[in-house]
């Protein structure tokens, strides 16, 4: 096993270490952390609680990772933050574990990107290939599909849920649930439109996001019905569409807040 650990470097009894492992000056590993192969420590980088990280991640200066939540109903539980593959997470980044009362788990998938400054409060779930730019901020319990994007300094309500595909603007304050494939901004955020530069980017075809243009106005432009008709009725009509349905199962699913929507238009 081949590691590479400063001497100024604190790794407390019973730390896990995984082979290649690369841990810089003045860091601190606790005694329930676990660093998979190939996870690199800056210096300065503090790893606390019952933490699991995969292999490949490298985590820069002055991160604090699974120290205790920020939750007055915290009672010192066990709680868990488990953190994937190969993901980046940047200098002074916060991440915190779960708590009784939201399953125990922090869980951050693979791929993902978190930059200077941003936040992932306790029992956050975020998918894969995630990315938050600079201090960007998750408060508890908000779920982050697959290939989101956060813009810097935006802010995300508990309990909210952010689809797949999903870009969320620079500043914008969210308050309820983001479609998948949507784009969201203003500091009272709205939803203005599909996040088009994502889907082509993710190599979806001309048709496939003229398809999904076309069911967005039928949902969230259209005045017949009301919206659960108009779910209905694009349901029936988009059965066969994969991305579509996506939209369709997460805006079905019960949740604390309502669909972030469309500014109405003046009359």
């Amino acid at each position: 096993m081949s590691q590479n650990i400063h001497p100024t470097a604190v790794i407390e009894d019973g730390a896990q270490l995984g082979s290649d492992v690369s841990i810089g000056p003045y860091c601190v590993v606790g005694p329930h952390a676990s660093l998979g192969d190939n996870v690199t420590l800056k210096a300065h980088v503090v790893i606390d609680g019952h933490t699991a990280i995969g292999e490949g991640t490298t985590i820069y200066s002055f991160a604090s990772i699974g120290s205790a939540p920020q939750d007055l109903k915290y009672r010192g539980e066990p709680s868990e933050l488990i953190i994937g593959k190969n993901n980046t997470i940047r200098e002074h980044v916060t991440i915190n574990p779960g708590t009784e009362s939201g399953g125990m788990k922090t869980i951050i998938g693979d791929n993902c990107l978190l930059m200077v400054g941003a936040h992932v409060a306790h029992d956050c779930i975020l998918g894969n290939n995630v990315i938050m730019a600079n201090n960007a901020t998750l408060g508890g319990h908000v779920s982050v599909g697959d290939h989101a994007l956060l813009g810097g300094l935006s802010a995300v309500h508990q309990f909210v849920r952010i689809g797949a595909f999903a870009v969320i603007g620079g500043l914008s304050g969210i308050a309820d649930d983001v479609i998948p494939y949507g784009r969201a901004k203003g500091e009272k955020a709205y939803l203005s439109g599909l996040n088009l530069v994502g889907l082509e980017r993710a190599n979806f075809s001309k048709e496939q996001i003229r398809k999904l243009q076309k069911a967005f106005n039928q949902l969230f432009d259209s005045a017949d019905g009301n919206f659960s008709q108009r779910l209905e009725a694009v349901s029936s009509e988009y059965a066969d569409d994969p991305a579509i349905m996506e939209i369709i199962r997460f805006a079905d699913e019960e949740n604390k807040f309502g669909l972030c929507q469309p500014r109405k238009k003046a009359a």
